[in-house]
């Protein structure tokens, strides 16, 4: 499916549940301006230029793997204990990477910053990190970045808005689950790789971090919605 109409559905989202775009707007925009420097938050390799190349290695990874394995917060670590393929890649949905600690390496984590300890567990680690500004999460990037700088994590980083930012992105879809998937078509990987664990539209999952449960299944609908567009046998193609 076309960026655009990626894009398109935030707007769809936004309608949906009331939100503001403006909101969004102030978050992606005080975000870059935290980055748009030589060190942010005295991190030299968090500037435009080291995020760029961060991305790129991202790309090489994606296409040099056998599998893409997205990693989705009704994950369990039974999912996850198996033969994988030395060829495997992971890429994990915020607090999902939580399942994936001390069972497979994780090449990203796609995350909005409401995934607890978990992902603070990742960053300690140097786990690549894509990080999402949307307009209810503005206080959590600016606590929790600053804290990660210690760890100098790589990161990318996303939004979504309309804007065209130098050194961040839109790549579509709205939840963490379907955005990782977005970022995968966004840098051009083979959808004949992906597969998907601890996907479901059904049940909330534990790796969820905070939510509202109701709220959480309106939005896991809308990340099926997402997934459909993109990828229509994803479903067949979960683990």
């Amino acid at each position: 499916m076309e960026l655009n109409g990626l894009i398109a559905i935030q707007h769809e989202v936004r309608a949906d549940f009331g939100w503001a775009y403006g909101e969004d707007l102030q978050s992606a925009e005080r975000m870059l301006e935290c980055f748009n420097s030589e060190t942010p938050f005295s991190t030299p390799s968090w500037n435009r230029k080291g995020r760029r190349a961060t991305l790129e290695a991202l790309k090489v990874a994606l296409a040099e793997a056998e599998k893409i394995v997205f990693v989705g917060a009704a994950a369990t670590r039974t999912m996850l204990k198996r033969d994988w393929s030395e060829g495997a890649v992971f890429i994990a949905a915020d607090g999902s990477v939580g399942a994936c600690l001390g069972l497979v390496d994780v090449l990203v984590v796609v995350t909005d910053l409401d995934g607890g300890i978990h992902l603070q567990e990742a960053a300690e680690r140097g786990t690549p990190m894509v990080v999402h500004a949307h307009g209810d999460n503005q206080n959590q990037w600016a606590t929790l970045l600053p804290q990660w700088a210690a760890y100098k994590p790589p990161m990318i980083l996303t939004h979504q808005t309309d804007e065209n930012y130098g050194g961040m992105f839109n790549v579509g879809g709205f939840t963490d689950g379907d955005r990782a998937v977005c970022l995968a078509c966004f840098l051009g990987a083979d959808e004949g790789k992906f597969v998907f664990v601890g996907y479901s539209t059904e049940h909330v999952g534990e790796w969820s971090g905070r939510t509202e449960p109701a709220q959480k299944l309106r939005k896991l609908e809308w990340m099926a919605k997402v997934l459909d567009r993109i990828h229509p046998a994803w479903k067949m193609r979960t683990a």
